[in-house]
């Protein structure tokens, strides 16, 4: 068995007035399948960086075994995939890539073609499998299933499930339930491992974030009854030491011996009180520390008097005068949360741009009401540079409800001051979903909005949708948002 230990880390970014891990320690066992989790911007990247040894670090990380990070940088696209996989694990033999590649569902014909010929699918597979079969090796695995579709997907996971000795980040709560058998979580105050998969550890969260709650709750009655019992101690202790000094007639009263004891009796009453009173609220600041607060995003949807907004009838995208999927048909009325799915570069994106006004070929009926106010999600991100401030100016939407939506879903102070370019995948996300939240509109057509996106904000966007019931269409590969979410379904099928 080979571990990977931790202690004692401590790590932050130069000009940060906080760090990312502070005296984090704990052991890994290289055999497991961990599921790496956290909100955008919790430090999972780094935290990756940092096993691979690319960060200086207060602490120690000791391992014994060689680290490989996923998406594997290939230099070379040009050339032929078994070449590449070769370079990757030169003592692997052909035969050895045939029989993993035919593990994940994949005709081994990818390996004698050039690399960059081949699809995004196909690339991740190859690197994958060249990456496992390297030796004395544990994988570090980024996000492998944005914007590969839900069919790959599955067959990623039945192999990822095979193997061992990976981390892996995915917000996918499907893929991470059928592959992972343990889960680190970098919380807001520390790093946790547990044994189980995603769903063991948001069950074991649930149960331990209304243990603390309800927790808190009890302590603050019991501070609050304890302060007042304090007060009242301390009040009648006083009281009864006025006494010792009370006369009648110019003589004593009272014994001030009884008096003085049982005056003091009172006081140290009182200090019992008070020490039990630090001992609740030491007790409570030590709560609700790693409770990431679930708040509700708002969507405002316009109404539309006519319906359907959205009618396709034998509907066929063609691309270089080819049409590429059998015939479809659908209407999307007020209300209505359609999902488009299907295996990738069957279209998908393409009916959603036909549907914002973009110039597409296409054979049968469409038809869209006219005037209806959209609010479109890219799929890319490319765009986006420069402040929020202005990037709000530039799209026409209210500043304050665009960052307000932001810092809901986990933005920082600081983020609100860094330059687009300069923000993660997650975060350029969170600004386009942001942004149209924001805006007032008839649909909502959002494509691939899930990618680098957090699991958290992942179920507050799902609980906005629910609550406020806009009209969406979108194309997501996340089964679980498309189970909770959609209420009509469309699949494309290649021709």
């Amino acid at each position: 068995m080979s571990l990977i230990s931790v202690n004692n880390l401590t790590f932050g970014y130069k000009g940060s007035y906080k760090n990312i891990f502070e005296n984090v320690s704990f052991n890994l066992d290289t055999d497991w399948k961990l599921g790496l989790i956290g909100r955008n911007g919790k430090g999972k990247t780094t935290f990756l960086k940092l096993l691979q040894g690319n960060l200086e670090y207060s602490g120690t990380i000791s391992k014994n075994v060689e680290v490989d990070y996923f998406p594997f940088e290939v230099r070379d696209k040009e050339k032929m995939s078994i070449e590449i996989a070769n370079k990757i694990a030169p003592n692997a033999k052909d035969w050895e890539f045939i029989k993993e590649l035919s593990l994940i569902n994949t005709d081994a014909e990818i390996l004698y073609r050039n690399f960059n010929l081949l699809s995004g699918g196909e690339q991740i597979k190859i690197l994958l499998v060249s990456l496992f079969l390297k030796q004395n090796n544990f994988l570090l695995i980024d996000e492998p299933t944005n914007h590969l579709d839900t069919e790959t997907r599955k067959n990623l996971a039945y192999y990822l499930k095979k193997k061992k000795g990976f981390i892996l980040v995915s917000h996918d709560r499907k893929f991470l339930d059928s592959v992972v058998d343990h889960i680190i979580s970098i919380n807001n105050t520390n790093i946790e491992i547990q044994q189980g998969n995603f769903s063991t550890w948001e069950e074991n969260k649930k149960r331990q974030d209304n243990f603390e709650k309800v927790q808190n709750e009890k302590l603050q009655k019991d501070i609050n009854r304890l302060e007042i019992a304090s007060k009242n101690t301390t009040r009648w202790s006083n009281e009864v030491e006025k006494t010792k000094s009370k006369k009648y007639n110019n003589q004593p009263t009272i014994d001030k011996g009884y008096v003085g004891h049982k005056s003091a009796k009172m006081m140290k009453k009182s200090k019992v009180i008070e020490k039990r009173i630090e001992k609740a609220i030491d007790d409570k600041t030590n709560l609700l520390k790693n409770i990431d607060k679930n708040e509700n995003l708002k969507i405002i949807p316009l109404e539309s008097k006519k319906n359907p907004l959205v009618i396709a009838n034998n509907l066929q995208i063609k691309y270089n005068g080819k049409t590429i999927f059998f015939p479809i048909s659908f209407e999307v009325e007020s209300g209505d949360r359609m999902a488009i799915i299907g295996k990738n570069g069957t279209g998908k994106s393409s009916i959603l741009k036909l549907i914002i006004g973009e110039k597409i070929e296409y054979d049968g009926n469409f038809k869209i009401v006219n005037n209806l106010k959209i609010s479109y999600v890219s799929q890319s991100t490319e765009s986006l540079k420069g402040s929020l401030k202005n990037f709000a100016k530039d799209n026409s939407i209210d500043e304050s409800i665009f960052k307000a939506m932001l810092s809901k879903m986990g933005f920082s102070k600081i983020d609100f001051d860094t330059d687009m370019i300069d923000m993660s995948e997650g975060q350029k996300k969170k600004v386009l979903i942001a942004k149209s939240i924001s805006e007032k509109a008839n649909i909502y057509i959002w494509d691939e909005p899930l990618n680098y996106i957090d699991i958290l904000t992942r179920i507050q966007i799902e609980e906005a949708i629910l609550k406020y019931r806009p009209t969406i269409i979108f194309v997501e590969h996340d089964e679980t948002f498309i189970q909770k979410i959609a209420t009509k379904v469309i699949k494309l099928d290649k021709l």
